[in-house]
């Protein structure tokens, strides 16, 4: 067994030289490749940031110029008008103000809804705005004047009608509209707190009969109906009874002309729809000038 030769210091230190050497050239092309790479993901972000940045700035200055100069009403022709047989485009442009051009996006459709509702015979207006083509579309809903109506106001009394669900109308807007056949019924005290109680009544105006004339609020909020089967009838307090003592004036009209043996009604007081009262006159074909036989009883209802 030969013994092993002596290391020799240098020599051991040469030789590590020599292998670190080539440990870090077989690094170095890695090193650089992944800072080319990460040099080139920088250099892509920041041309895409450009490229937002310019087709941003492109599509807003687009957008505003559609906006400005191509979203514009120019002539009456691009306002439709429909729904509605007594109103036509000229009445919706003077009753809107419209001017022209008109940019649309300076138009307030809530806005322009309620000038027209209060200015035109419409029940309900529909505002939208369409922008290829460029146009305004109102949809109208006419009111339908079902009845003469007169309201106190401070100069005096003023004459008008309602609608079917109470609101009032002018003479000027009730004059583009042909009265509904209802015979002559006459709303007498209307007022705006009292709009919902002559919807009700407008609604049940089937159930009472043809033969309703006349409905009266007085001062006090007190509620009156004047029919031909009836006579007069007094409903009370507009309240949460009211539609109570509509269906038993309904009944009472259906029933109650059979039973009178030839009497006609003077008063009919529902105040309490439970025990309702009739107050009757004497025979219908009583002379005139005789002193009419009067009779106060409770009836039934239902």
């Amino acid at each position: 067994m030969n013994p092993s030769p002596p290391t020799d210091p240098a020599a051991a230190a040469a030789n590590a030289g020599l292998e670190g050497s080539t440990t870090l050239s077989a690094l170095q092309p890695g090193v650089v490749r992944r800072r080319e790479l990460r040099q080139q993901r920088q250099a892509e972000r920041l041309r895409n940031f450009w490229r937002l940045l310019v087709f941003t700035g492109l599509s807003a200055a687009l957008g505003w110029v559609l906006l400005r100069q191509g979203w514009t009403l120019r002539d009456p022709a691009q306002v439709e008008v429909s729904g509605s047989r007594f109103v036509g485009r000229e009445q919706v442009i003077a009753a809107g103000q419209l001017p022209f051009p008109l940019p649309l996006l300076e138009l307030r459709p809530r806005e322009l809804a309620g000038q027209l509702a209060s200015a035109l015979p419409v029940e309900q207006v529909r505002v939208t705005r369409l922008m290829l083509p460029p146009r305004l579309r109102i949809e109208l809903t006419d009111r339908q004047a079902v009845a003469r109506a007169q309201r106190r106001v401070p100069q005096g009394t003023e004459q008008g009608f309602v609608d079917r669900v109470g609101n009032w109308i002018h003479l000027k807007q009730g004059a583009a509209m042909p009265l509904q056949p209802v015979g002559n019924l006459m709303v007498l005290g209307w007022n705006e707190r009292h709009r919902p109680a002559l919807r009700l009544v407008l609604e049940h105006q089937a159930a009472i009969g043809p033969g309703l004339r006349q409905i009266r609020f007085d001062a006090d909020g007190s509620l009156w109906l004047t029919t031909a089967e009836l006579g007069q009838l007094r409903l009370g307090p507009v309240d949460s009874r009211l539609e109570r003592r509509l269906e038993v004036a309904a009944h009472l009209n259906r029933v109650l002309p059979q039973q009178m043996s030839g009497r006609s009604p003077r008063l009919t007081d529902l105040s309490d729809p439970e025990q309702p009262e009739l107050s009757l006159t004497g025979p219908a074909a009583s002379p005139a000038g005789s002193n009419p036989e009067a009779a106060r009883k409770p009836i039934g209802s239902r």
